[in-house]
């Protein structure tokens, strides 16, 4: 496929690698010349300097040759444009990055206004992974996600207390006909597999895969019903975008939001842009003030400003107060081993879920079934054909490293559960777990074999 992106920041620079893995001429466009040397250089794609509004670069590259341009400049009008002269240029898909609430209110009449055929959104996209982590939690979800005959459930391992101790290794021969597919431990995602094996701890979360029947009577075993009614309080420190539309989300299921931000004219928007919260104007680091708004008294705290280092500050001193759930938002993978020591119960790059959702609108029917663990990874299952570099090899052979595992394989209505020799064949539904930072290596894996074509 050939691919353009327009803009070399962040997400830009995610997607082109990523890109790289598969089978994919990508070509990216900016204006910096110093970005483009420092970011996009080291990568095996094409580059262009220069301004992707301008028709006559676009021809120049050929732009009507291409299958997607990803608009992911720095502002709104910019991407909008870019992807409206991409398609009246012949570009059979153009994906455009908006962010702005005004733009989002009448999102529709824009995409067809301007011919736009998808909209990615990092803030909101991070809104609603935590809104759905905090709702869902709250209203007894029983954390089941069905893919075909193979599902896959989440639960706590307090539920199962012999597990405590264990090994994951271990836990998978105690739970029989499942594979432990994934650990979430202190808000850090792991995918166990390449000889990585995990201890288990009473407040872990297991995600477990194995045929429906069997998954559906195990989660009868650890689903805790009633244990939640609903969430009351919630604080978020951050009245940016991603703290704006969670504050939305939030008031629409009923909680009650207090919303912090140290900038006067963004209260003053807040204000009128939110029905029920409660703007404070503060410090969300000043400790004196977190007291005098009964910080302690919380159900749950997010922490979405715009600094990595000021966000795990706050969700540690939540932590040290008690609050029982604490999310922040992280743009940088080299958090990692900081994030599992503050001991968060989520953490969310907000780069690395808008770029899975470009691969999925990239890949388009090969994945047939998505699902987001905690905002750090992904559950996709797929259907292999004759042209994969998938089709007749060994788990073994594929050489996986350890972001990613193959959970299941689904063949016809039988669920296997595979070992390194099982070999994967066309028309298996595969089940494929991935951590977001290891989409290249998964883009790989999607590949197909060379003198394959279409």
């Amino acid at each position: 496929m050939k691919i353009a992106i327009a803009g070399a920041g962040k997400l830009g620079v995610k997607i082109a690698e990523m890109l790289t893995g598969g089978d994919h001429s990508v070509t990216v466009i900016d204006k910096s010349e110093e970005i483009i040397n420092r970011y996009i250089a080291p990568l095996d794609v094409m580059s262009v300097v220069g301004n992707a509004k301008e028709i006559t670069l676009l021809n120049e590259i050929g732009i009507a040759g291409y299958d997607f341009l990803i608009a992911t400049t720095d502002r709104d009008e910019k991407n909008i444009v870019i992807s409206s002269i991409a398609k009246k240029l012949g570009v059979p898909a153009v994906v455009a990055r908006i962010r702005d609430p005004e733009h989002m209110d009448q999102i529709e009449f824009l995409m067809e206004l301007f011919g736009i055929d998808s909209v990615v959104n990092p803030d909101l996209s991070v809104a609603e992974e935590i809104n759905k982590y905090l709702v869902e939690k709250y209203t007894l979800s029983n954390g089941v996600f069905y893919a075909g005959t193979a599902t896959m459930l989440e639960f706590v391992v307090s539920k199962i207390p012999k597990l405590i101790g264990m090994t994951t290794e271990e836990a998978e021969r105690e739970l029989e006909n499942v594979r432990v597919a994934a650990i979430s431990k202190n808000g850090k995602i792991h995918i166990p597999g390449s000889g990585e094996d995990i201890t288990v701890d009473e407040d872990d979360y297991l995600y477990i895969v194995g045929a429906r029947d069997h998954i559906e009577k195990f989660a009868k075993k650890v689903v805790e019903r009633g244990k939640y009614t609903d969430i009351q309080r919630v604080m978020i420190a951050g009245g940016g975008k991603s703290g704006f539309y969670l504050a939305k989300l939030l008031e629409k299921f009923g909680a009650s939001v207090k919303i912090i931000d140290s900038d006067k004219a963004r209260c003053q928007y807040l204000s009128t842009h939110l029905s029920d919260a409660l703007v404070l104007h503060g410090d969300a680091t000043d400790a004196n003030f977190l007291h005098e708004e009964n910080f302690e008294d919380m159900d749950a705290f997010i922490s979405t400003t715009g600094f990595d280092e000021e966000n795990l500050l706050l969700a540690l001193m939540a932590k040290q107060a008690g609050i029982e759930d604490v999310i922040a938002k992280i743009s940088r993978d080299s958090f990692g081993d900081m994030i599992e020591s503050v001991g968060i119960d989520m953490a969310l790059n907000p780069v690395d879920i808008e770029a899975s959702h470009i691969h999925r609108l990239i890949q388009g029917n090969k994945i047939i079934t998505s699902q987001i663990l905690q905002g750090q990874a992904e559950m996709i299952q797929i259907v292999v054909d004759d042209r994969m570099v998938l089709n007749d090899k060994t788990v073994e052979q594929l050489r996986l490293p350890e972001g990613i595992q193959i959970a299941a394989i689904q063949r016809g209505l039988e669920v296997i559960i595979p070992d390194p020799e099982t070999v994967i064949t066309a028309g298996d539904r595969v089940i494929i777990l991935s951590q977001f930072s290891d989409a290249f290596d998964l883009e790989k894996l999607l590949k197909t074999k060379k003198g394959f074509f279409g």
